[in-house]
């Protein structure tokens, strides 16, 4: 695929995975994400051929004129967008498959001093939530979500959903797959956290029931709708 291609897709694949978009002198023109792609093909052919202060020059331009900071060794795939861009971080040894979105304040960071790979390997048709921080040589499945500010240090099978801190890694129920849409539910994100405290609350009530024939009237109970139900006293 030639450079006119590839960015003709970079522009194309805003279309499909962000509604505000008008048109494609507006994705061309204002859209950071795009700039900094476009930014990055350069620095990162003259990396490969062993232009490295010229490379890391473009891409130091490109982060002050974008916010987005793309190491010029990180290996991009075809199709990735990065919306709205400002605080990401994509390190040196990084490599993004196909498809894939980032959203802002994301970091593909290492966590080693030592030489070699030290970042991130991210399949195919990964959407990538605000915040979140993916962190070491691991790998992130295909068609994977991570959840907004979520923090991933381990290894990510395909078709996972990451929540929370450290990241808990999570099976769909119902598999995304190459023919389907870009996967950008934030919304539908499962509350590992709420659930544990509901089903601890639970478990406390049959139990004070055995015990005393009834449970506590003050309780902080969930509805199973998504939201608690406000009690004058929330000790368990």
């Amino acid at each position: 695929m030639n450079l006119v291609a590839d960015m003709a897709r970079d522009v194309e694949c805003v279309f499909e995975r962000d509604p505000a978009a008008r048109s494609k002198a507006e994705v061309a023109l204002v859209y950071p994400g795009v700039h900094a792609r476009w930014a990055h093909r350069v620095s990162s052919a003259l990396w490969r051929r062993n232009h490295p202060l010229s490379a890391r020059a473009i891409s130091q331009l490109a982060r002050s004129v974008t916010g987005v900071e793309i190491h010029p060794g990180a290996t991009l795939g075809p199709g990735l967008f990065i919306d709205h861009g400002m605080g990401v971080v994509i390190g040196e040894t990084a490599e993004v498959g196909e498809d894939c979105t980032i959203y802002h304040q994301v970091t593909l960071g290492g966590t080693s001093l030592e030489p070699g790979k030290r970042h991130p390997t991210v399949g195919d048709r990964v959407t990538i939530g605000a915040g979140a921080k993916v962190l070491g040589p691991i790998e992130i499945g295909h068609d994977s979500r991570i959840g907004g500010n979520a923090v991933v240090v381990r290894a990510v099978a395909d078709n996972s959903v990451v929540v929370g801190v450290p990241g808990q890694v999570i099976a769909r129920t119902t598999p995304h797959t190459a023919e389907d849409k870009p996967d950008l539910e934030h919304a539908n994100q499962p509350d590992l956290i709420g659930t544990a405290v509901a089903n601890l609350l639970e478990r406390v009530d049959m139990l004070e029931i055995t015990v005393t024939g009834h449970a506590s009237e003050f309780h902080l109970h969930h509805t199973g709708i998504g939201t608690w139900e406000e009690y004058e006293d929330y000790s368990i």
